[in-house]
């Protein structure tokens, strides 16, 4: 059963320029997604899907292929995950080559390990799912999230839940935006990441954190060094 890690990582980037191989504790943020996917062992094939030279060159460097370039359509700002994904399957099945697992792991993703890796392939494997990703749960009852109406006065988006107390409200959880490890076949079929036969792993507040501010950036670094203190 061949499996495949795909990581998209074009060259735009808006809000923090060149992102995607910017420096991170040391070495180009790229890198630790690329060495955790090839530390797990788990795959036939680690890949970079680009339509950046420089990144190509960071990526071949640091162990992953890019067999070819991600072409003009599916590198602007519309294009989504699974556009690059369909995308890098075809390129893939013209050169001979099939996969019935993948997992794309995403560039930024520097809390990635091979652990996890390891933990989501197994119950994805295990229990016949579509696919397995990480989750995170809200740190505070979304239930009791609040917002700022027309008149600059603040209100509740469930007011019936103002006089609750926060331990009786459901827990909810959030996409951490690492990975997601799937079969190729369905999510192919499904053009989308997740099916209704999906399912999670579930990460600590300190095994994740989105990064799309350079304040974002620094918190992550902040959040790296204490794991691997620990």
């Amino acid at each position: 059963m061949s499996k495949i890690a795909i990581i998209p990582a074009r060259g735009g980037s808006k809000r923090i320029p060149r992102k995607n191989i910017k420096s991170f504790l040391g070495k180009p943020i790229i890198a630790y997604s690329i060495e955790s996917a090839i530390k797990c062992g788990l795959f036939d094939e680690v890949m970079v899907s680009t339509d950046d030279k420089e990144i190509a060159r960071v990526a071949r460097e640091y162990g992953a292929v890019v067999p070819f370039f991600r072409t003009v359509k599916n590198s602007n700002d519309f294009a989504t995950t699974v556009d690059v994904i369909a995308e890098v399957i075809t390129e893939y099945k013209n050169i001979g080559k099939e996969f019935c697992y993948a997992c794309c792991i995403y560039p930024c993703a520097p809390f990635v390990t091979d652990i996890r890796l390891q933990e989501s392939f197994s119950k994805l494997e295990k229990h016949n799912y579509d696919c397995v990703f990480p989750i995170v749960r809200f740190s505070f009852p979304i239930q009791r999230a609040v917002k700022i109406n027309t008149n600059g006065m603040i209100e509740m988006f469930e007011p019936r839940y103002m006089q609750t107390r926060s331990q009786d409200l459901e827990s909810s959880f959030h996409d951490v935006g690492q990975f997601y490890f799937f079969k190729v076949d369905k999510i192919i079929e499904a053009e989308k990441l997740w099916t209704n036969n999906t399912s999670f792993i579930e990460l600590t507040q300190l095994e994740s954190q989105d990064i799309d501010h350079i304040s974002d950036w620094e918190l992550a670094e902040m959040k790296y060094k204490i794991l691997q203190e620990k």
